[in-house]
């Protein structure tokens, strides 16, 4: 059995509610984010899984969390697996952001990968620290379920890194809606995508909640 990396998003946050810039920022799940957790949990946690790792942050621990209690094992946390710090920008809104830093702003939708946020990290940043917890991962479980519970633009830009995307274009090519589980298949020929954005684990109604 070879490997498979489930990528799982975190659950709903006030901030994927609001569309705030929320990176290095450490808010709590939603009463409905909670239950997105639990959600994947009573979905997948029939699974044989070998290890659960995680960013330290919050939302991230507390989405891991019911997985980790059904199936009974320790969460392992990584510092490369936080969202990228978006600096001067965490907590303010898209429109605020292009009216105060409006150059800054420009030039990071034009090239994410290489230009940062106002005083905050590139995309190359992020891309570089998550890659070193999928060669950890890769070194140390050459079959089985490993589960990774991450963010928006560092999950986009691992996705980017395995599947030989211009990291670049991560913002305009891949989709990631919150407590989105994506899949992938590590054979002979290197990582396949099997499985991206789902999220047929929640119920009806916490599937139709708005977010990004």
């Amino acid at each position: 059995m070879p490997l498979d990396l489930y990528l799982l998003r975190h659950g709903e946050t006030e901030a994927s509610q609001t569309g705030t810039y929320c990176g290095f920022s450490d808010p709590e799940l939603t009463p409905e984010g909670l239950a997105m957790a639990e959600a994947f949990s009573d979905k997948y946690q029939h699974l044989p899984w070998q290890a659960v790792f995680a960013s330290p942050l919050k939302r991230t621990i507390a989405t891991a969390m019911p997985l980790c209690k059904g199936v009974g094992l320790n969460m392992q946390l990584r510092t490369g697996l936080k969202e990228m710090y978006f600096g001067d920008w965490e907590g303010k809104t898209p429109e605020y952001v292009q009216e105060h830093h409006n150059q800054d702003y420009v030039r990071w939708l034009t090239e994410p990968a290489w230009n940062p946020p106002t005083g905050g990290e590139t995309g190359v940043q992020v891309a570089s620290r998550a890659a070193l917890v999928i060669a950890e991962i890769e070194d140390q479980f050459t079959e089985g379920n490993v589960l990774v519970v991450s963010h928006k633009t560092t999950i986009r830009l691992m996705l980017c890194n395995l599947l030989g995307i211009d990291s670049g274009r991560y913002r305009d090519r891949i989709h990631l809606p919150v407590a989105s589980v994506s899949l992938i298949h590590f054979d002979l020929h290197g990582p396949m995508l099997v499985k991206h954005g789902d999220r047929s684990h929640l119920p009806e109604e916490l599937e139709a909640r708005p977010g990004t």
